[in-house]
This record gives C-alpha cells, structure tokens and sequence, in this order.
C-alpha cells in the first residue's frame, strides 16, 4: 500500500509538471504555417522556413544573413505535407539568430514562410536522397521558381508571445532565359557523367562571348578563356549600348561607393570598346552555368555527393563549346581563371587537369590549404567555432572588414545555414565544401565535417578532405609528377585582408610553391595591401573597380604564355586579326 500511494503521488506531480509545460507552450510564441490547396494538391518535401523582420525594406525572405542588419529565420524539414496540414514553430524550433522563438522581443514584426520544395533523386550510388533541383535561378531558395512563399503579414508579439497563422498562397514564377545576340550566344547540354550519377536528365550550360569579326573569318579557330564562379544568369558586364544618361545613381554598402551601378555600365561598356579594338586578341571566353541541388555551381571538380562535374566540364561541355564555336581545342590553348569560389575552381581543375589547361589565374581562392580553412585548422583544432581554451568559450570569426572588424563568427554562419537546411542542404557556402569534399554518408547525404550545432570537428571526414581536395597537400604529395606539367600555370592573388581570412591559406600555398625543385613552380603570388575580399591582382585600382576587369586583365599574361608554351607549329597568327 505505502508502494502505490508513493507511485500515486510521483504520478500527480508528473501531471502537475505537465500541465505547467503545456501551459507555457500555449502562452508563448507560436506560428502555425500551412499553404493554399490553390497551390498544389500534391503533398509536399521540403525545408520550411519562417521569417520574421522588424523593418519593412524588403519582404522578409531577403533579409536573412550573416551581417549585423540579418533580421529572423527559423527552419524545419517536412515530408509529405498536404495544404490542410499546419506545421507549429514554437520553442522547439531551431532559429537564427534568436535560437529560441520565445526569446524574441515585443514589439510589431513582418512575418513570412517560404518552402524550399524538395525532389527525390536515385542516385548511381544506390541511395535515395530529397533535395531542392535548381530551377534556373542558381539555387536561390528566396528566388526559386515553385516555391511556395506568403505575402509578409504585419503581427504584435507581446510579452506573453502570441499566436498567428500563416498560410503560403504564393508560387515564385519562371525565369526568362537569357536571349542570343550578335556577341553572346547561349548554350545547353546534356551531360551523360552526371545524368547517370543523378539518376535524371541533367544540362551543363554556359554563356559563350565571341570574338569581333567571328562571322567572317570561318577558317579561324580561337582559343579559350574559362571564367569559373558562382551562377550567372547571363554574360555580365558586356554592355553595347553606351551608358544610360537616365540611369539613377544607387548606394553600395559593400564597397561604400555612391553611384556604383553607374560605374558598373561604364565598365561594361568600357570592356565592349576594348573587346572589339584592333590590338586586342580575338578569343572565346564562357561563364558555365553547373548548378545543381547543394548549390549554384559543382566546384568544378568530381565529388561522391555532387558527381563527376570535373569531367563532365572538361571532357563534355568544352570540347562540345570548341567545336560549335572553333575553338583550337588543345589544351596549350585554354585557359582558367576566377575569383573566390572561381579561384578555387581554377586553381582545383588546373591541378586536376593539368593536362587540359594552359594557366590558371586564381584570386582571392576558396580555402586551398586546409590547416587555413579560413580561421579553422581542420587538422589540429578540435572544434570550428571557439578557441581552445580551459575557461572560456571565444568564437571564431568568420567575416571582418578590412580594419579587423568582425561583424560574423564561423558560429553565425553555420546556424544560419542549418536554418536553411539540414544534412547540408542549406545551399550555403558552409555547406556546399562539405557536399564537394566529403565522402557519402550511409544515408546518401554528404558526411558532416563538424557538428552543426556544436562545431566539433570529425577528424576521419578532415583526412578524407585532405588527401582529396587540399590543393596545397596534393601538390606537394605528387609534385614529383605535377611539377612537370604545371611549371608557369599557377598564378594567385588575393588580399592581406581577405574578409573571410582566405589569405591565410594562400600564405601556406606560397611557402610550399617557393620552395618547389626539378622544377621551380615559376608562377605568381601576390598580395594587395588592405584588400579585401576579392582583390584579383590589380594593384593600380582600388577593388570596386578591379573586380568588374577579370575578363581582360590577364590576357596580356595569357599572351606571353602562349608565345613561350605553344607547341611547335601552332597557329598564333590567324585569330590576332
């Protein structure tokens, strides 16, 4: 009897406990967010996000980011979700930058949902994965076409949080592809190498820029000039048309200049006049579109999550570009360059293919020395977002101005992306390293190289990452037989105050470069005092304006290459016309 009277008694307080739980969930802060069966009627995958804002600038789904202005978002992942379901956001949650949706303070919010709609995919692999396809936006989850996304509603949230509903009645429309004219033709191909990895049809795409006179010289044949980085919707920064004397002048907060779009169409209209001028060489020059479901481009080299872009880039897309538009189609005549995560992928497939390009021209790279993953070191840290220390936790930076200035830790950025997504499907930078460096995981997604809400580094996913995509430790593995093949193509820049510290690497790439023998790299490193992210190499002009000249500043440098690399009896007369 004393028994039961005892388990009687644990059982009231437990209800009583309960009870009091129960009570604070409904007297705190909840969303209940459903979509309008105009919508669809077909359930749906995805990743739910909720934005709250408290300023009006823009809808809320244009608001999320690293910097200190980033306004609300919380996520969650759903499976078969139908338009008379409801998901609740509440306490339990995950949120960026507030993690708990009760901690928000009181006051008037703009509210907005946007669902990121998943797709199944059978991979070669045998695994079964739900991602979100890119739909011609470059991987835009606030832009994508077919996303369902609400109009941003006015709510008060009071001390005591409140209760709201929110209901998707909106679908995010088509983009327009981008439309042939006499200079820049447009592209698209159906890669065999990534269509049996993915298990569906995939297109590699590119944006082609001919060289003046290319209609009329049909014997010519050209070489080639491949600009690496993120997405583009079109060629950019080739303009016919002289500037627009009715064009308003805007404000960029980045580069703190008035009137940059001003600048921008000069610039654009500038590279035109010097494109098409007597003493410039004629080339071909693409921008390739390979976006694809972790992210607006592949990286440009094969992955066990992404595919096999590096091949299929190089062994399909380029030879099936040279032969529509004549190029030479010989690898003395081609040529990388980029900036940031096109630095990186210049600089990975030169290494990769050091056969199949003549040069690469990398700045401000990607991190290409893992013990520099920008302020981590894979290798010997412990954890990516503090500082060892015994008694106390310092966050490690992650974004800084060119004074120092941090204004985002590496913790920021990845609790944002995990908003975004889970199982590295944000298709945020973070994330997309880890989908193109890491090896598969059991579930089919790529394999974490640290804990995303803890920051705890997996060593045997960072030895993975070493001996596959540290460009520093695979050159100096297989120099011996690199060497060879790369003296006089490796070219990097970047500035001593890289915003994302991704001069560090570069630093230990330089040591290990200048210390090369049989033979010498015979390359280029160089720096720009105080610039930030993404010096090129220009030390005349400050970034806002070097930054809109990639596509002519090395050509005086490829020149020279070709001059003193060409084999004997090629031809370097008929496309100087």
């Amino acid at each position: 009897m004393k028994n039961n009277t005892n388990s009687l008694i644990i059982i009231l307080i437990a209800m009583v406990f309960s009870a009091c739980g129960s009570q604070s969930d409904d007297s705190g802060l909840t969303f209940q967010v459903g979509f309008s069966s105009e919508l669809s009627d077909q359930a749906q995958d995805g990743r739910l996000i909720l934005l709250i804002s408290n300023n009006d600038d823009s809808e809320p789904r244009f608001q999320l980011s690293d910097g200190l202005n980033t306004q609300l978002g919380y996520g969650m992942d759903i499976e078969d979700f139908k338009s008379i379901d409801r998901a609740v956001f509440d306490g339990s949650a995950f949120g960026y930058p507030i993690e708990n949706i009760n901690n928000i303070p009181a006051g008037e919010y703009y509210v907005q949902a946007v669902l990121n709609r998943y797709e199944t995919f059978n991979l070669s692999t045998g695994h079964t994965v739900k991602l979100p396809p890119d739909r011609g936006e470059g991987q835009q989850w606030n832009r994508k076409p077919g996303n369902f996304y609400s109009t941003p509603q006015k709510v008060a949230i009071t001390e005591e949080g409140g209760s709201f509903e929110v209901v998707m009645d909106q679908v995010i429309p088509d983009i327009d592809e981008p439309e042939d004219t006499e200079f820049i033709k447009h592209i698209k191909i159906r890669s065999e190498r990534l269509s049996e990895f993915w298990g569906t049809d995939v297109y590699l795409g590119a944006h082609v820029l001919l060289p003046k006179g290319f209609e009329d010289h049909a014997d010519v044949r050209y070489p080639l000039m491949v600009f690496h980085g993120h997405f583009p919707q079109d060629f950019g920064g080739f303009r016919t048309d002289p500037l627009d004397p009715n064009l308003e002048p805007d404000y960029s907060a980045r580069f703190d200049v008035k009137g940059y779009n001003i600048i921008q169409q000069q610039e654009a209209y500038d590279f035109y006049r010097r494109w098409i001028s007597d003493d410039f060489p004629r080339m071909l020059i693409i921008k390739i579109q390979h976006a694809n479901p972790y992210y607006d481009d592949s990286y440009a080299v094969n992955s066990a999550n992404i595919g096999p872009y590096g091949d299929a880039i190089t062994y399909e897309l380029i030879p099936h570009i040279e032969k529509e538009f004549r190029g030479i189609g010989e690898g003395w005549a081609r040529f990388l360059y980029g900036g940031s995560t096109g630095g990186w992928e210049a600089l990975a497939a030169q290494v990769m293919y050091p056969k199949e390009y003549n040069g690469c021209f990398a700045a401000c790279p990607d991190p290409i020395d893992f013990r520099a993953y920008c302020a981590v070191n894979l290798y010997e840290d412990q954890n990516a977002y503090y500082y060892k220390s015994d008694f106390k936790q310092t966050l490690t930076p992650g974004h800084r101005d060119y004074l120092g200035k941090v204004d985002a830790s590496l913790r920021d950025m990845s609790w944002r992306e995990l908003v975004l997504g889970t199982k590295g499907r944000s298709g945020q930078q973070w994330d997309i390293w880890e989908a193109v460096y890491s090896p598969q995981g059991d579930d089919g997604y790529p394999q974490r190289i640290w804990d995303k809400r803890t920051g705890v580094i997996n060593k045997e996913v960072a030895e993975y990452w070493k001996e596959n995509y540290d460009l520093r430790h695979i050159l100096e593995r297989d120099w011996d037989k690199l060497g060879p093949e790369l003296q006089g193509k490796i070219h990097l820049y970047c500035g001593d105050m890289d915003n994302y510290y991704l001069n560090n690497a570069v630093y230990l790439m330089e040591e290990f470069l200048e210390s090369t023998k049989d033979p010498y790299y015979d390359g280029e490193v160089a720096y720009g005092d105080r610039a930030e992210h993404c010096w090129n190499g220009d030390q005349e002009n400050p970034n806002h304006i070097s930054r809109l000249r990639y596509n002519t500043m090395y050509v005086p440098k490829i020149l020279k290459r070709i001059e003193e690399s060409a084999p004997e009896g090629a031809d370097l007369k008929s496309w100087r016309y």
